[in-house]
């Protein structure tokens, strides 16, 4: 069979073959690697996007299958990597490379925004990716807690080392101030606090870097924008009014920053009571109307947990405490779509850039 197919042959069957959430076939996206024919055994490389891909065994199903369906294939080995695309966005004042910077904000305190940046992170890094993350609550900093981490490493060469989590690493004030003493800072010390996390951090190369923002519209969203090119922000929501209006106003903030909103995501949805029913203790359908409103994707719904405050307090994360839970797996669903929809958003951006180009 190796004298009668070829590379070639295993490529043409690999371009029936779609990424789902790019919209192109493999071949033209540049995922398939080393192929190689031995016999009747042809083997080859799919590097995806990114490791959080949530299509990742559809495409690898198809992908063999395709190949599968040419003469005298009997057996398909597929490697699966990934490649994190950069977002193109220039971030040449900070101090190391960020393929991706994604702001988690809300408009009002107590919606578990924190909560939900550390879930997010570690399942990015559970993935398989580099991530940091950053907490730019400079008044409320609540990271450290919940990652279960009291202090970070020593400074190398001049360069503030970030604490390190579950695979994550981490920077918050809070590694430099004693539990429970407040910091009553103007806009300029907190705005040189979220550059100096920024540009005097040996982050080390990362895929994704997310953001923990404060509550409200105020000085730290302003700085972060003027300090770093965000790929996106996120927008967390209770499902009552109330919390929806003032999400409302995040949402819009980043509009009127120019930051690429990723979506919406509601937060406390609903509780899962014993017999299978649903009660929904602050309402329903917030956050899928917020997002319908202002035009942007609505990213998902994620239930009440006890096991979510129990992992907080601890500094275990519900997606390690309890990885079988719905809640963690709602956690791990929301990471997979950011992931993805940080894909398309680079991919059209390199695209973009070429046009440009050509033009």
């Amino acid at each position: 069979m190796s004298q009668q197919l070829t590379s070639q042959d295993i490529l043409t069957a690999l371009s029936a073959v779609q990424e789902p959430e790019l919209h192109k076939d493999l071949v033209t996206l540049n995922m398939i690697q080393n192929v190689e024919i031995e016999g009747d055994v042809v083997r080859f490389t799919i590097v995806l996007t990114t490791p959080a891909c949530p299509l990742r065994s559809k495409i690898e199903a198809e992908a063999r299958q395709a190949v599968l369906s040419l003469p005298g294939v009997r057996s398909v080995v597929i490697e699966m990597q990934a490649s994190v695309p950069s977002d193109g966005r220039n971030r040449s004042a900070l101090a190391t490379p960020v393929k991706n910077a994604i702001a988690i904000a809300s408009g009002k305190g107590g919606v578990g925004k924190s909560t939900v940046a550390v879930n997010v992170a570690v399942s990015l890094a559970q993935s398989g990716a580099k991530v940091g993350l950053l907490d730019a609550d400079i008044y409320g900093p609540n990271i450290p807690t919940m990652m279960g981490v009291e202090r970070m490493p020593p400074t190398t060469n001049g360069k503030l080392t970030p604490a390190e989590a579950h695979g994550v690493k981490i920077m918050s004030i809070g590694f430099m101030v004693k539990p429970g003493q407040p910091l009553i800072w103007r806009g300029p010390m907190l705005h040189s606090a979220i550059r100096q996390f920024l540009n005097d951090v040996a982050w080390g190369e990362l895929d994704y870097l997310v953001i923990d923002l404060p509550p409200g519209t105020g000085d730290a969203q302003l700085s972060l924008a003027q300090s770093i090119s965000l790929s996106g922000g996120v927008i967390v929501t209770l499902p009552q009014q109330v919390s929806v209006e003032d999400a409302s106003r995040g949402l819009f903030m980043f509009k009127q920053l120019n930051v690429p909103i990723l979506g919406v995501i509601e937060n406390m949805s609903y509780l899962e009571l014993p017999d299978g029913n649903r009660m929904n203790l602050f309402g329903a359908g917030g956050g899928e109307k917020l997002a319908e409103t202002a035009g942007v994707p609505y990213i998902g719904a994620i239930p009440i947990d006890p096991a979510v405050r129990v992992g907080g307090d601890i500094g275990v994360p519900i997606v390690i405490s309890s990885p079988e839970s719905v809640t963690a797996e709602a956690l791990r669903n929301v990471s997979e779509k950011l992931a993805a929809a940080l894909s398309v958003a680079a991919l059209q951006s390199q695209e973009d850039i070429v046009i440009n180009i050509v033009d």
